[in-house]
């Protein structure tokens, strides 16, 4: 294996759970639906190039989730890579249902997780899911009953691991009671660090930490600021400098960077390669 053919490799490896080795660098399949995420994408076509080129550069940690279409994602997946390559990590997500473009809602009934549970595995052509991460608590049911479901379903092996999705650390820690948890993806990029206590929580415990919307880079990426000056130096773009301070962030750290068009897929996997300096990396993380 070398860099240049499989550049998501010079990001180093994190093994969730125990047992699944992933690239740190993944994929994440949002983007590869209509607007709003809802409906179909645009060009279904690019979309299956961009899975299949995801593979090529080295990725094999895939993130989805049954509400992104809903399902198209999940469906772009198993059309562009089944039968799947031999360890390549698909995560999707149960507990959000839609209404509508941009239209998110909890729903986590014991029922409606298997319901969905047992929609994924069909639609990505699966036996098992590696990863099923909870996409979020609902405070209108037990969470006895909602990891519970989890539990019965890992138990009758059509899930690996259970994963959470936007939770504090107490919210793991009551989870963790429950079941064994093996991920946490929440909402961090290195403009918007909110989550940091659920960060060295997931440090401590050797959880995966999954950031969505990993490429924000706000006022940080103006001409001038500090992550535009660090890019310059670099022959990079803001996002991929953004991309190599969260991989030199934590150990546990696992960015999905997510795009419908190959060439800026092409990008983000590059940032992989990007080593910053004490320096640049300490500049980066006090300018917010």
């Amino acid at each position: 294996m070398t860099t240049q053919t499989l550049p998501a490799a010079a990001a180093g490896r994190f093994t969730i759970g125990g047992d699944l080795d992933v690239a740190r660098l993944g994929y994440g399949a949002m983007q590869l639906t209509g607007p709003g995420i809802w409906g179909d994408p645009a060009d279904p076509d690019e979309a299956v190039r961009v899975l299949r080129r995801a593979v090529e550069l080295g990725v094999d940690l895939i993130d989805t989730a049954d509400s992104y279409g809903p399902f198209v994602s999940e469906m772009l997946i198993k059309k562009a890579l089944h039968p799947y390559p031999d360890g390549l990590v698909i995560a999707t997500k149960g507990g959000l249902t839609r209404a509508g473009p941009d239209d998110w809602r909890p729903l986590a009934r014991p029922e409606y997780l298997r319901q969905q549970c047992e929609l994924s595995l069909r639609h990505l052509g699966l036996e098992r899911i590696d990863l099923y991460q909870l996409h979020r608590i609902d405070a209108k049911v037990p969470l006895e009953d909602q990891i519970g479901e989890l539990v019965l379903l890992q138990q009758e092996g059509k899930i690996r691991h259970i994963g959470l999705s936007e939770v504090s650390v107490e919210q793991i820690e009551q989870c963790r009671k429950l079941a064994t948890i093996v991920s946490v993806q929440n909402l961090y990029n290195i403009a918007n660090r909110g989550a940091e206590d659920v960060l060295g929580h997931c440090e401590r415990e050797n959880l995966g930490f999954i950031p969505w919307f990993p490429i924000a880079t706000g006022e940080l990426a103006r001409p001038g600021g500090p992550l535009a000056t660090a890019a310059e130096q670099h022959g990079a773009s803001p996002a991929q400098l953004a991309l190599a301070w969260l991989l030199r962030r934590s150990p546990v750290m696992l960015p999905i960077p997510g795009t419908s068009k190959v060439s800026h897929l092409e990008e983000n996997v590059a940032a992989a390669e990007i080593r910053l300096t004490d320096e640049e990396y300490q500049a980066l993380a006090d300018a917010v």
